[in-house]
């Protein structure tokens, strides 16, 4: 059966509300499904890492996965683990690695030490965004876990826009993340749109319904229009942003006030948890086709006692080869790549037509600085996984000799996108190996 009336930019709306639909095979004949939606997601963890524990021993297909990357496993063959990379510009003017690597994390450029006078880059993934943001309802989005303001000095003289920002709009330009799920949610779903009626507002608010209800009419509309598999995928979306709200303990209640929005109290996990879900429905839903995430700020001083490790993660990080504490950082750092390890499981999950979200995105995951303790800006412990549509030769470990920039990496994932960024941060060109 053809449906050639059906389009991918089916979207089901009411009151307000609009939800984009995932990838569906009964809508091809449109022609908007034919080419696949590439990504760039950001994922820093501060700190650096501990690097005995994540370097594998040999090059190529057949390295063994070390104890930090080990919850990589279910998802190797999609994953490059790149070592021998420099961020060169990161280096400080004096003290200062942390802020000034996290200013140039994803700039590649060399941040200004001051509290008051910033400049930094344009960050890749603005790059990326200014190219292909366009076409969706947020060009980019900033997420988070630790708040805190762009004002004051956060390490030896640096400004703490440095410190808690990684997506640069513009040399001078930090833009913030947001860090508490249920505005994220509220953002990407209600849209706060200025042309909602206030009596829908109101209506929304005094009986509490899920945006789900207010596009029920819409789906049921095109449920039967779906062949049998797709109306499966269609239950299994819908189910899952039914999940979410509640999860969220009620996020679903949508208004277009954030003032009214009532605050929400998480744990940590399931705070982290939380975030990655909601970059995984903003891609799949394709709100946005470029994400950063901050698993903490530079040098935080995060306990994770919950890991049974006692002492602040900065402090740790300052592991002067004490085996305790190195111990303790392999648990810190095992635990973070298991937090990206379920992000690309789910984002893997998610069926684009015979490939996954994960395909055919790129995630670059690292952190300001290569270890704690020496402080250092070269040898960086980098992850890239996706295929990026097949721009991307994944289940390798590739060492690079020379110290080649990050910015190259870069650079090279920008034109997976069909972005050039020619000239980004100290790039010397393209990063051979990567296909």
């Amino acid at each position: 059966m053809r449906y050639q009336r059906l389009s991918r930019r089916w979207v089901l709306g009411g009151a307000g509300a609009s939800l984009t639909l995932p990838f569906l095979e009964s809508l091809p004949q449109a022609g908007a499904q034919s080419a696949a939606l590439k990504r760039l997601v950001v994922f820093y963890v501060p700190n650096g890492i501990h690097m005995a524990s994540w370097t594998p021993a040999t090059e190529g297909p057949d390295y063994a996965l070390t104890p930090i990357l080990a919850p990589l496993a279910n998802v190797r063959n999609k994953v490059l683990v790149v070592s021998g990379l420099a961020n060169e510009p990161a280096i400080p003017d004096g003290p200062g690695d942390h802020a000034s690597g996290t200013g140039a994390f994803i700039t590649c450029a060399h941040p200004n030490k001051s509290e008051t006078e910033i400049v930094s880059g344009i960050s890749i993934d603005q790059v990326v965004a200014k190219e292909i943001g366009g076409s969706t309802l947020f060009p980019s989005l900033q997420l988070g876990v630790d708040a805190g303001t762009s004002a004051g000095g956060c390490d030896s003289g640096y400004s703490c826009a440095y410190a808690r920002n990684i997506s640069w709009a513009d040399p001078s330009t930090p833009l913030p993340k947001l860090t508490n799920p249920g505005t994220v949610y509220d953002r990407l779903f209600a849209g706060l749109d200025p042309t909602v009626s206030a009596a829908d507002k109101v209506r929304r608010s005094l009986y509490q319904t899920s945006l789900l209800d207010y596009v029920k009419g819409d789906i049921e509309t095109l449920s039967p229009k779906l062949g049998q598999r797709d109306r499966g995928k269609l239950d299994e979306y819908v189910t899952g942003i039914r999940e979410l709200e509640t999860r969220l303990g009620g996020a679903g209640l949508i208004s277009c006030d954030p003032i009214a929005r009532p605050a929400s109290d998480y744990d940590f996990v399931t705070h982290v948890q939380l975030m990655t879900d909601l970059t995984v429905v903003a891609l799949q839903c394709n709100l946005t086709r470029v994400v950063t995430f901050m698993l903490g700020n530079a040098a935080t001083g995060r306990s994770y006692d919950f890991l049974g490790v006692t002492g602040g993660h900065h402090e740790l990080s300052h592991h002067q080869d004490n085996p305790a504490n190195l111990a303790a950082l392999e648990t810190i750092g095992t635990w973070e790549v298991q937090q990206l390890a379920a992000l690309l499981e789910k984002m893997d999950a998610v069926d684009e037509g015979g490939s996954s979200v994960l395909d055919n995105s790129a995630v670059f995951f690292s952190s300001e600085i290569e270890d704690g303790n020496s402080h250092s800006h070269r040898n960086m412990p980098i992850v890239v996984a996706g295929g990026l549509g097949g721009a991307l030769d994944t289940g390798r470990h590739v060492a690079y000799k020379n110290q080649e920039p990050v910015a190259n990496l870069l650079v090279s994932l920008a034109a997976g996108l069909d972005v050039d960024a020619a000239g980004f941060g100290d790039s010397t060109g393209p990063l051979s190996g990567l296909t």
